[in-house]
């Protein structure tokens, strides 16, 4: 008995530096998790390169400045060959009619004084029917010239109206070509702000209208 009492002290003796030291590990354990802890910790705390350079300040932005052109039309339809070309059109017309105008306004002067001198000898119904006749020959001269009138203006305006659409066109292939960002035509602009710029392009814009209008006369 006493045998098997010294046999387990023995054994006991013999387990407990194992039990010891599986006792002690997790200690050690902890310890180094709380080294490894202090560590990362201290290396979040430190700003890495890239945090602590700061981004190159950039170049303030130069504002673009914007074009606009300005056109007078009153001096490209009497300057320009083709506005040129539109008044002698219209004037030749008009001075066609007013030869019309005077010939039948002779004429209706002579028919007035004969009936002037007939009417002491003409009886009252007579008298009647000549003052009818003379007068639907008034009317009709003056409706003439109403008509006249008319034809001059219409025509007036189908030739302005090429004009404009010539001074258009030149106008949208000069901006588009020089980066303007509007052409006006006689418009006076009361403010401008320092970014738009102002170019006055009467002769520019003649130049190209004329330019067109050589090419179409060209075989």
């Amino acid at each position: 008995m006493r045998k098997r009492l010294l046999l387990l002290l023995a054994v006991a003796l013999v387990a407990l530096p194992a039990l010891t030291v599986l006792a002690a590990e997790p200690e050690t354990n902890t310890s180094e998790k709380a080294v490894l802890s202090e560590k990362g910790s201290s290396q979040e705390s430190k700003p890495t390169v890239l945090e602590t350079v700061t981004a190159p300040a950039l170049p303030a932005k130069k504002e673009q400045s914007v074009k606009i052109g300005t056109i007078d039309m009153a001096k490209i339809a009497g300057t320009s060959s083709s506005g040129k070309a539109v008044y002698a059109e219209v004037k030749a017309k008009m001075e066609k009619y007013q030869k019309q105008f005077k010939s039948k306004e002779t004429q209706l002067k002579r028919e007035k004084a004969d009936i002037e001198a007939q009417m002491p000898s003409l009886a009252p119904i007579q008298r009647s029917a000549k003052a009818k006749e003379f007068q639907k020959k008034l009317e009709n001269f003056q409706a003439f010239i109403q008509k006249a009138e008319k034809d001059v203006r219409t025509r007036e305006a189908e030739l302005l109206k090429k004009l404009y659409e010539s001074v258009a066109k030149s106008a949208e292939d000069y901006g588009t070509a020089n980066g303007f960002a509007a052409i006006v035509t006689n418009t006076e602009l009361i403010f401008t702000g320092s970014t738009v710029e102002i170019q006055e392009l009467t002769a520019e814009i003649i130049n190209l209208i004329d330019e067109r209008k050589g090419e179409k006369k060209k075989p």
